[in-house]
């Protein structure tokens, strides 16, 4: 039998939001934005990430992004060959680029691959990238005005013991079967557990609990989230009690609020649990204070970085 002839050029069939991305020491549109199928970052989701946001034509909180980038190229013994401030041009010059007023923006390194293709992780190339696209929500325009309807499903979230949760990840599918589960019963997204049985993080974001005018959130088992830490700091600044601890599922269910926290929405209202009602099944005052001076703060140049646009973007 004859070998197949070869086609050189090769069009992609999918569609992409618009945006720029940096690989490979170039800047390119998202359709040119591609990796190996030898990458073990795509082989074997090894690699790890982080997300920043820009409102308004301004970064937020972007060095704390990358103070959490940076410790987790040191635990997973990954290098790139850009310092911070190179990493924050770079992030710059994709979103000045794109012309994006608002922007979801993802840096990352994979394991890259190794030329020999061997299995030593230590012989492999690393490789970073950047993409900029349009800024995108866990919460949608409506789920924002009535709050979102979640389920707390009886997946695991992957136990500490096998995965730093500190470290960025792409070991979303316990996530993305959490979000089925949540389907099946109605519901708009997921909450899973911890290895103990308490409440964990639902896929891309943490979870708060309001109780008698006190906030609470996991400790145990989940990203230590920027926008997380945020609401940490605003509750200070609002005289609020926040603390970590462990949130059982019906400590959950008989919260007064529930709120979560993404860099992908800010924070984000949950009003429905399990078919049932949280607290008087609207937004809550506390969800309301902390929400407005999240969205406040992106105006506050100790929080906020601006991007030098070019005059016809």
């Amino acid at each position: 039998m004859p070998l197949p002839e070869i086609t050189v050029h090769y069009k992609d069939p999918h569609s992409y939001p618009s945006g720029i991305a940096f690989l490979d020491e170039q800047y390119v549109s998202m359709e040119q934005a591609k990796i190996s199928v030898l990458d073990y970052g795509f082989l074997h989701s090894d690699a790890t990430y982080d997300v920043a946001h820009v409102w308004k034509g301004a970064f937020f909180r972007l060095d704390l992004h990358l103070e959490r980038f940076f410790s987790s190229l040191e635990k997973l013994h990954m290098n790139v060959p850009y310092d911070r401030d190179e990493i924050t041009e770079i992030l710059h010059n994709c979103v000045a680029l794109s012309g994006h007023r608002d922007a979801y923006v993802e840096f990352i390194c994979t394991r890259g691959n190794s030329p020999s293709f061997s299995r030593d992780p230590r012989d492999a190339i690393n490789r970073f990238m950047v993409f900029a696209i349009p800024f995108g929500s866990v919460a949608n325009k409506d789920q924002m005005a009535r709050g979102l309807h979640a389920a707390i499903s009886d997946r695991v979230r992957i136990p500490t013991s096998s995965v730093d949760p500190t470290i960025k990840n792409y070991h979303w599918l316990d996530l993305v079967q959490g979000i089925y589960d949540a389907y099946d019963k109605q519901a708009e997204t997921a909450i899973l557990l911890n290895e103990n049985g308490d409440i964990a993080e639902g896929p891309g974001f943490n979870v708060f609990a309001v109780k008698d005018g006190r906030v609470r959130t996991p400790g145990h088992g989940v990203l230590q989230g920027i926008t997380r830490r945020t609401v940490f700091d605003l509750c200070a600044e609002l005289d609020l009690s926040c603390r970590e601890t462990q949130i059982s599922p019906e400590e959950l269910s008989q919260a007064d609020e529930v709120f979560i926290s993404s860099t992908a929405g800010g924070v984000m209202p949950i009003t429905r649990l399990n078919g049932t009602s949280v607290g008087a099944g609207v937004l809550g005052p506390i969800f309301e204070k902390i929400k407005k001076m999240y969205w406040d703060k992106h105006s506050d140049p100790q929080w906020s970085l601006p991007i030098r646009y070019s005059s016809s973007a």
